[in-house]
Order: C-alpha cells, then structure tokens, then sequence
C-alpha cells in the first residue's frame, strides 16, 4: 500500500515538471496509417487505474472554491447559494474587484463571506488549502487546464467549464491525473440537462426511438453582441482571448454543447464509442473582418473558419454530425437531433417528436389518432402526454426550483445540484474525464483532419480499453435512505451556516464593512 502511494507521489511530483504554458498548442503527435491518421496513445503508467465509474468517500459537506469570476463565475456563485450541504470557502479572480464582488451573493445568502485570491498566480495559493474539496472554474479557456491540474496536484475534485481542455495535451494530462489521483475532473457541459435533452435521453433509454442512428449537435451562436466583452489582457490587447483563440486555432473548439448531450443518448465509452472523424470548414469571411476592425490594421491569418462540420463514426456505425459557428448571423440553434429506427427527436428550429400511433401505444401513450404516423411532428397534446409520461426524474426533481433560481433556464442549477447530490452520496459523477477529453477532442483531431485535406483521423480510445465494460450510460442514485440522510445532513449544516452568516455580516455593517480577508 505505502509502494502504492509513493509511486502515485512520485508520478503527480514528474507532473508538475511539464512546462506550463499560457497559448495552447496543436502539436499532438500522429501519423498516417493506410489513408487514416493515428494519434499517440500514451500508455498507463504503472499503478495508474481507469477512472471509469469513479466513486469517492462521501462529502457531508461540500467546500467549494470558485476562480474565474468574469462572464460565468458570477452565477454559478449566486446558485451555489441556493443548494443545501455547501460552504464557499474562496473565491478568485485575476482582478481583485471581479472577486471581491461576489461576496454580495454570500451576504444576501446569509452565508459568511469567503477568501479572496487574485492576480496572477492567486489560483496557486487557493489550491493549497486543505480545507477545500472542489474547485470550480469558470476562467477563460487557457486557464481552464493550467487551474485543474493545480487542482489536482492538491488533491481537489475539479469541476471545469467548456471547453475544459483545449488540446490533446491537455486532454491526456487530466485523464492521467485523474486515474492517479483517484479525483473527480468534470467538464461542466449545461446543456446535458436542458429539460428537453434530459428527456429525451430518457425516452432513448427506454427504446422508444428503436436504435439511434443518427445524431446532431451544434453551438451556431452568432457573437457579435459578445466579442468586445470577453476580458483583455491589458490595453495592447483589442481582440479579446475567444475572437484571439479562434484566430489562432481551427477546428470546432467549442464542440460540447452539440456533441455531449448526444453522447450520452448513444452511450459513449458506455458500449459504444467514437472511432473515426472527418472534419470540414469554410474559409474565414467574417472572423477576419472583425480581426481588422478591432485591430485596425489587415489580418493575413485567421486559422478558424466561419463555420466547421465535424462527422464521426462510431465503433457500432452509428454517425454525429457537430457544427460550429459564431460568426453569421442566424438564429441560436443546438440542433440535438435524434434519428431512430422507429422515432425521431428534434429540439431546434422546431422543438418535438415523431412516432407513430402504435408506438406510441407501446409506449404506454394513448394517442389522439390511429393515423399519427412518424411522417409528422406529434401534435401538442400527444407530445404533451408522452413528455409527461417520460419525464426525466432528475427533471421531476430539481426542475421547478431550476426554473426560479435559473442559470440558461435552469439547466445549470440542475447540472450544480447533480454535482453536489453525487459528491455527497459518494457516487459517480454524471460526466467524467473521459467525456471531458472525447468532448474537447473535436478541436485538435479536426485540426488535423483538415490541415491533412480532410483525411480521416481516427478518434482515440481515451479509455485506453475500458470503453465497452458499462453497458448503457446511467445517471447514479443513492438508495431512498442514504439520499434521505445525505439532504438532511445538508440542510441542518446549511441552517448553521445561514445563522452563522447572518451574525458574521450584522457586524460587518455594523463597522462598516463588507469583506473578509484578502489574499
């Protein structure tokens, strides 16, 4: 046991020897084999163990750090307060107010203010700490990586948002830290708990669709409204990191919102998985116009296309098909497409179902005519009985108070209540590093693929064997009992804590002040 844990020691200290960067790179090794192109598989080093179906001790309390506090950090605090059995520990930004700014939610919450990190190296010194059990990051996506390994090196469950790792690099090194440390690193993809996709997933699950064949995500999210926004480092800097990332890098670097609802739906390394891609652009029309006009001067590069289709075949031959697209105008559309051998599912432009009279009645669903066919779209009020008859339980769960905390309708209460409810009943995330690194891969592998005149490029098994041994992708519960304890728990440390805060801010309005300790 104690060779064990030295080799494991030994492993994460040679970790921390890997130059850290601040621009990602697209230097994944690979080759061509027969007309395909292979990607380096680095092997499992001894000791290290599959991460699948991870489950950890239980957290009677989750004590939770938040860093990057711009754009998305800000709301994931507020509805971090709204959920029973957590504690804010600490919270960091690279710019001191951003952070600061965030204990209004803690005091309008009754919960006593956190600690403040900041600058540039702030994230390090948090990670330190021993009394933290998550870190939760929202920063841009060049730090998302750089955050989670510190993270983990610490021996913190890490919880990242999209893209959470933006090349192969990246993706192995999490994967590898995963497995070694025995950590949770959960890519924090909202859009697998939009009501609709839950479900519908439900519905897939219970055969309703027959096999789903065929499947389609995007993220067609025309950015215009949002380029100016996104935070520049100093005042040289006229692009902003995500337009500066898109100049820099081609692929679909924002791929999981499209790509990880669909996933779930056909069992990614749960008895299927993704084997081979082909990726597609356009040339860039509007990413360099907007370049030369923040710039002011011509842009001879500008390496993303306007928009980029990625294929990708299964092990089982079924097919994805995932689009990005930020730079045209069109409407907000995810696409999440489900095409089945006895139904159909579609949620953009046009949200609804298609099946016929007797499967619905199979279903257990009576419909409103013998003559629905899957021809059509079901009419509202046999869409309307079917949804209610499948409802996800997770929707039945968390949907109503989703809806009034919100968060992108609710979807993203839902996704931090999931999180916190399988942390404190010790079970196995909802989404785990190998769906974090077979999300965020679409980036570099698509790369490739183009940059070789769109050969294919097999996807590799970021299992490295384990893809085929979880029959059917599962969301865990705990037995009526233990989820019973486990909420009552939480709720009598969160009336304390509550009580506590309440006293905490009395005296600080009382001497004028409003924040804790600043570091």
């Amino acid at each position: 046991m104690l060779r064990k844990k030295l080799l494991v020691q030994l492993s994460l200290a040679a970790l921390m020897l890997v130059p850290q960067t601040m621009k990602a790179q697209f230097n994944w090794p690979y080759k061509n084999v027969n007309g395909t192109l292979v990607t380096e598989i680095p092997q499992r080093e001894a000791g290290q163990q599959s991460a699948i179906n991870l489950a950890t001790p239980k957290l009677k309390v989750v004590r939770v750090a938040f860093v990057g506090l711009g754009m998305r950090g800000p709301g994931a605090v507020e509805r971090w307060t709204h959920i029973p059995g957590i504690e804010i520990k600490a919270l960091c930004d690279y710019e001191k107010n951003r952070a600061d700014d965030c204990q209004k939610y803690l005091k309008k919450a009754s919960m006593p203010a956190a600690d403040v990190y900041y600058g540039e190296n702030g994230y390090k010194d948090l990670c330190k700490r021993t009394d933290i059990d998550l870190v939760y990051i929202a920063t841009d996506w060049i730090h998302h990586f750089l955050v989670a390994k510190e993270a983990l090196l610490n021996g913190k469950h890490v919880a990242i948002e999209v893209p959470s790792a933006m090349n192969m690099r990246e993706i192995w090194e999490l994967i590898n830290l995963s497995e070694k440390s025995r950590l949770h690193c959960m890519i924090l993809e909202n859009c697998c708990y939009d009501f609709f996709e839950l479900n519908s997933l439900r519905m897939a699950q219970e055969g309703l669709f027959g096999e789903v064949i065929y499947a389609q995500g995007a993220y067609r999210h025309e950015l215009s409204p949002y380029w100016q926004h996104y935070w520049k480092n100093g005042p040289d800097d006229k692009l902003g990191w995500r337009l500066r990332y898109n100049k820099d890098f081609r692929g679909d670097v924002y791929a999981t919102h499209g790509l990880g609802p669909i996933a779930q739906v056909l069992n990614i390394h749960r008895g299927d998985r993704m084997r081979t891609l082909i990726a597609m652009d356009t040339h860039s029309f509007n990413g360099k116009k907007l370049v030369e006009k923040f710039d002011g001067k011509a842009c001879e590069n500008f390496r993303n296309g306007d928009q980029t289709t990625t294929l990708i075949r299964t092990e089982q031959g079924k097919v994805m098909e995932i689009i990005h697209n930020v730079m045209t105008p069109q409407p907000y559309n995810r696409m999440y497409q489900l095409t089945g051998t006895k139904g159909f599912a579609n949620k953009y432009p046009t949200e609804g179902y298609a099946l016929s009279a007797s499967d619905l009645k199979d279903a257990g669903v009576k419909p409103s005519s013998d003559k629905i066919s899957g021809h059509e779209y079901l009419k509202e009020a046999d869409m309307k009985a079917l949804v209610e008859r499948y409802t996800s339980p997770i929707v039945k769960k968390y949907g109503d108070e989703a809806k009034e905390v919100g968060g992108h309708g609710g979807m993203d209460f839902i996704m931090d209540s999931r999180l916190v409810y399988c942390l404190q009943n010790g079970l196995p995330l909802d989404m785990d590093v190998y769906d974090l690194a077979e999300w965020c891969c679409l980036a570099e592998l698509g790369s490739i693929s183009m940059d070789n005149g769109c050969l294919p490029v097999e996807v590799p098994d970021f299992t490295r064997g384990h893809w085929n041994e979880v029959k059917g992708y599962k969301h865990a519960y705990a037995s009526p009992e233990d989820e019973a304890k486990a909420l009552a728990d939480a709720k009598a440390f969160t009336a304390e804590l509550k009580a506590k805060g309440a006293k905490y801010w009395a005296k600080m309005d009382k001497k004028g002040g409003n924040k804790k300790g600043k570091k």
